[in-house]
């Protein structure tokens, strides 16, 4: 099928990449020129394993292709997907709109003969009614059936989520929405991908109330960590013990600085403001909010409990920036309010991050950068690790000792085993297995 990709930013790109690479022919559109100039030269602008090489291979078997033009592939298309961002509106917190709104009005001057747009973009409630209704509006003899197709990528592990879903999500309740939909997920009919069918509606209300319920997962782990520090339990005990519930399960279930990223923090303020504009009341969810925004906060105080309550004048190494491994996304990562709670404390901070140094830059430019975790660590007086990018599981921690000024080490992800750390004469700080 002839498949026009609306935006090129994590999920279109990954979508389109992954679709093209099903046989289909994919053309992905941006309205930023550089970023497609950059795309035709190959130049991935995002990290996510594997992404450059599944690009190249359809980019040359001509299956994939970008532009700035919006109209010629949209004619063309028997099925255009809106992946535009739905960033945090400024000031209430419900989902931005704009984008998809934009995208709709323009599909609608440019369509031609039967067509599915389908929203792939995390919307609110409601979202695919108003979008079918700008496009009768702005061309009332288009046909076209407006569905919704949440994604459920992690970053880091995108290729891998889309080729083998969970699940795919597809809210329409027309036969020829279904149809095409089902034609386009076809080739992962071997991987008997489960293929449900929703109203609009509901299909919309899925992925907020996924994102809403790992959050929760999270936060609440994170709070029992808290209280396993204060009784003398090993929060990773705890875990394991709960998770091999088959009821709970052990995703999500890794204590740590607070959950971070492109979708939970806006999503479940997103899904607040759709209750409260409803009537409905989320109180779990709103508790959640608050409970990882002020932990992403508090976690500046534990570095600094750990070196006796004062930073002032002290260099602090942090290894990690990115929300989570293998991705140079920084969208509300916990290392941001840590280092700047580190520097308004005064410490000197110094920070390593396999890919999201770049990105890091631009949210916190008063901080130094290394080239790898040991110039990071050399001379410090403590060291935190935020992100557990698997280099920073294997660490020459003798090496460590001898390089810092002090064998202080605050580890947020419980990378090492406090037994360990201690016969090596570091003082170790962990979450939820000690009571620093």
């Amino acid at each position: 099928m002839r498949i026009a990709m609306i935006g090129t930013g994590y999920v279109g790109l990954v979508s389109g990449a992954c679709f093209a690479d099903f046989g289909h022919q994919v053309t992905c559109v941006d309205k930023d020129a550089g970023k497609i100039a950059a795309l035709r030269r190959g130049e991935i602008p995002i990290f996510e394993p594997g992404l450059e090489a599944l690009v190249a291979a359809n980019v040359t078997a001509s299956r994939l292709d970008f532009t700035t033009d919006l109209a010629g592939p949209v004619a063309e298309a028997e099925a255009v997907f809106i992946a535009v961002g739905t960033p945090s509106r400024r000031g209430d917190g419900h989902a931005d709109l704009s984008y998809v709104y934009a995208a709709a009005r323009e599909i609608a001057a440019s369509v031609r003969g039967f067509t599915v747009v389908v929203t792939k973009s995390t919307v609110p409630v409601g979202t695919g009614d108003e979008v079918e209704r700008l496009i009768r509006e702005a061309n009332p003899w288009a046909d076209v059936v407006v569905a919704s197709n949440p994604e459920f990528l992690r970053e880091g592990a995108a290729i891998r989520d889309f080729k083998f879903p969970d699940r795919i999500v597809v809210g329409t309740s027309e036969e020829r929405g279904r149809k095409a939909l089902g034609d386009i997920y076809r080739p992962l009919s071997l991987n008997q991908a489960p293929l449900m069918f929703t109203a609009r509606r509901t299909a919309e209300l899925i992925k907020y109330a996924a994102n809403a319920f790992l959050a929760t997962k999270i936060t609440f782990i994170n709070e029992i960590a808290d209280l396993s520090e204060k009784v003398g339990a090993d929060i990773q005990e705890v875990a394991r013990g709960i998770g091999l519930d088959n009821r709970i399960g052990t995703k999500f279930l890794h204590a740590g600085p607070g959950y971070g990223g492109s979708c939970f923090p806006k999503d479940t303020r997103a899904l607040v403001k759709i209750a409260e504009d409803h009537g409905a009341q989320l109180r779990i969810v709103e508790s959640v909010v608050t409970v990882n925004d002020n932990r992403k906060r508090a976690m500046a105080r534990k570095v600094a409990n750990a070196l006796g309550g004062n930073l002032r004048g002290k260099t602090i190494a942090v290894l990690g920036l990115a929300f989570k491994p293998d991705t140079d996304d920084m969208r509300e990562a916990p290392s941001i309010p840590l280092i700047t709670g580190l520097c308004d404390m005064g410490a000197n901070v110094r920070a390593f991050d396999p890919a999201s140094m770049k990105e890091a830059r631009r949210e916190l430019p008063d901080i130094d950068y290394c080239d790898d975790a040991y110039a990071c660590a050399e001379g410090a007086d403590a060291l935190v690790i935020v992100t557990e990018w698997v280099q920073f599981r294997a660490l020459d921690l003798p090496r460590l000792k001898r390089i810092m000024k002090r064998p202080i080490v605050v580890d947020l992800r419980n990378v090492y085993r406090p037994d360990e750390m201690a016969e090596l004469g570091f003082v170790y700080s962990s979450v939820g297995r000690d009571k620093t």
